[in-house]
């Protein structure tokens, strides 16, 4: 958290970044040079804890399942990513000395690689075999893309042949299914320009964009693999390295990003005509979806695609959302006593990490920096901030390709999201075995919420209890999602799982889901057909802090039809935002080998925007055998849910 302001200054852990400049920057106060600032700040406080020539920055805290060899050649190379987007944005000017310290790092991490000493970088090997260090490749590729006449040029024969052979393991090493394709990718392109292309690398790089068509779903949004999930990896990996690429390629030959980079640049256009409804006005991005320890990497795409001259946004909103997420997360404690980004999300969240997070994974927050390729004089630095789409009216944006429903709303400033098409299932996983996870499986999600850890009480979840067995969605399976300016609604079905086994999913139980969105309220809407005796119901509304803490939002969940029972879970490890939370909870009895409607009204939204009567909402609620029908209150029409098939249209209906 910020510990000082000055006149001159302003003074976070470890980080001193310029005063505020709130002519250009009405709403964040960060200009280009608070970024360059930043940049390097984390850069310095990382390098505190490098070996002695440089090839490992072994920086404090918990080991990944890699390793802490693997560990430290990740805090090279992600630091390596911030140090160089600075420097080349810069021109090659290098104040802090960078290119010489990254210079001596990657000798001496490729002079031995394998060795086990102090400086040696692990090989490169299948993804599945400690495979984390192709991963890094990537980034070492890309710092030293960018850095080439101050760093690549001035090595010699033999060191440029010990650095190709250790980057060369990554284009003859399995990648995990996904993104990962895109690092062989990436460091193939490198390679090239340098002069060291050859049919392997051609072949690498033709299978990495034949792979990233294949996971096109249309509307600039892509999937993580075959199946993949769709999350942040869709704009901080699989838009960020071909537009990447071209903008190096174009930086390289003087000229525009060649006629292939079109088709990238145009996708990430239409990418952040969406993706730009995941930030809040108060920075935070909504919180869904796997590595959430990056942060603010959460930007990248916008920054870059500003950068690269794509974005539909004006380059000052652009730089409004961007500075408003490194804003948000310095102010808000990501930096640790030592001014190193923790491992977590505001601050320390065990919840946040995955197996392979280790003490410099946060680090792949140093891919926002890729906004500095901007000059100076780029519009994204010289304009004046300008509000970000969620700051400027209500918003319910659907995103069919991606099976979302962003909803938006100014009063309150929180930002959300419907999930109804994503999970981290890919397509050769088996569904039975598989446990829900809470960054994939959730209804919902915010900007200013996060879903409860596993083992407390889910929130924003629909379950089927049978035999003291939860079963809950595993896999989504999207129905359809559309939006008419201030409403929207998306929908999807899925099997309930009840865990691993033979008996994990029940013949002929299904749930079809549909959410209708309008200003803070969402009309939630279940049909659960063909469950066993003796199951019952439960459905969870959003997880807010409890009553012994301060806050101002209020998580609304109020029974309409078919539930029966109304009462509030505690969920002790809190979330990512909140150290405990409560949950508002439904519950019902259901009638075996039949089919049931189940509606509430929920909301999150503060204390003097909710409700406690949902007649103040929704009016003239009717439930026919195949549709529910009802009228937002103060509206004419009539909403018409038809649930076989799922489609929801509006039609004259009562008075107001």
């Amino acid at each position: 958290m910020t510990t000082s302001t000055t006149h001159d200054t302003l003074q976070y852990t470890g980080l001193t970044l310029p005063a505020e400049h709130r002519t250009l920057s009405p709403y964040t106060g960060f200009t280009r040079e608070h970024w360059e600032a930043a940049a390097d700040g984390m850069v310095a406080n990382a390098w505190r804890w490098a070996s002695p020539r440089g090839g490992r920055l072994d920086l404090p805290g918990r080991s990944s399942r890699s390793g802490v060899r693997s560990d430290g050649l990740e805090g090279y190379a992600r630091t390596f990513l911030a140090a160089a987007f600075r420097v080349a944005g810069a021109g090659g000017a290098d104040p802090h000395n960078w290119v010489d310290r990254y210079a001596s790092g990657v000798v001496a991490g490729t002079e031995n690689a394998g060795a086990d000493d102090p400086e040696s970088w692990p090989i490169i090997r299948d993804f599945d075999v400690f495979g984390q260090p192709m991963v890094e490749s990537a980034s070492v590729a890309i710092g030293l893309r960018l850095t080439r006449p101050w760093l690549w040029d001035q090595l010699n024969e033999i060191q440029q042949e010990k650095i190709e052979h250790w980057l060369r393991g990554s284009l003859r090493s399995l990648p995990a299914p996904n993104n990962w394709y895109l690092f062989p990718y990436t460091v193939a392109g490198f390679l090239e320009s340098v002069g060291r292309g050859d049919a392997e690398t051609a072949r690498i790089r033709r299978r990495g964009l034949d792979l990233l068509e294949s996971w096109y779903q249309g509307e600039g949004w892509y999937t993580d693999g075959d199946r993949g999930g769709i999350d942040y990896y869709i704009g901080w990996a699989l838009h960020l390295y071909p537009v990447l690429d071209a903008v190096m390629s174009a930086r390289e030959s003087g000229n525009a990003p060649e006629p292939i980079a079109g088709i990238y640049g145009d996708r990430l256009s239409e990418h952040l005509e969406t993706f730009s409804h995941f930030f809040a006005p108060n920075g935070a991005p909504i919180y869904m979806g796997r590595s959430m320890t990056y942060r603010f990497a959460a930007a990248s795409a916008v920054g870059l695609g500003a950068a690269a001259d794509v974005s539909p946004l004006t380059p000052g909103a652009s730089r409004r959302i961007m500075s408003g997420t490194l804003r948000c997360f310095l102010d808000q404690g990501a930096l640790n006593e030592h001014g190193l980004l923790s491992l977590g999300w505001f601050g320390e969240h065990e919840a946040s990490l995955q197996p392979y997070s280790g003490p410099a994974s946060p680090y792949w927050a140093s891919k926002a920096f890729s906004a500095l390729l901007a000059p100076a004089d780029h519009p994204l630095w010289t304009a004046t901030e300008e509000p970000m789409p969620t700051e400027l009216q209500d918003h319910v944006v659907a995103v069919p390709s991606a099976g979302f429903l962003l909803q938006s709303t100014v009063a309150d400033g929180v930002a959300r999201m419907h999930n109804h098409g994503t999970d981290p299932l890919r397509e050769e996983s088996g569904e039975a075995a598989a446990a829900p996870d809470p960054l994939y499986a959730r209804w919902s999600y915010s900007s200013h919420t996060g879903p409860t850890a596993r083992h407390n009480q889910p929130d924003n979840d629909l379950a089927v209890i049978w035999r003291e067995r939860r079963g809950s969605r595993v896999r989504a399976r999207s129905l359809g999602a559309a939006s008419y300016g201030d409403w929207g609604w998306a929908a999807s079905w899925h099997k309930p799982i009840f865990g691993g086994g033979a008996s994990s999913a029940v013949p002929g139980l299904r749930v079809d889901s549909i959410v209708v969105a309008r200003g803070a309220y969402e009309l939630r809407i279940h049909q659960v057909a063909g469950c066993p005796i003796g199951a019952t119901v439960e459905s969870t509304g959003w997880a807010v802090a409890g009553p012994q803490l301060e806050t101002d939002l209020r998580s609304v969940l109020l029974p309409l039809a078919g539930w029966k029972q109304l009462d509030e879970v505690a969920a002790p490890t809190g979330t990512a935002h909140v150290a405990s939370a409560r949950v508002p909870r439904l519950r019902a009895a259901t009638e075996p080998d039949s089919t049931q409607v189940f509606v509430a009204l929920a909301a999150l939204t503060h204390d003097d925007g909710a409700v406690s009567d949902a007649a103040e909402i929704i009016r003239d609620l009717r439930i026919a055998e195949d549709s529910v029908v009802f009228g937002w209150a103060g509206d004419t029409q009539d909403t018409v849910v038809s649930l076989d098939p799922v489609a929801v249209t509006r039609t004259a209906g009562g008075a107001a």
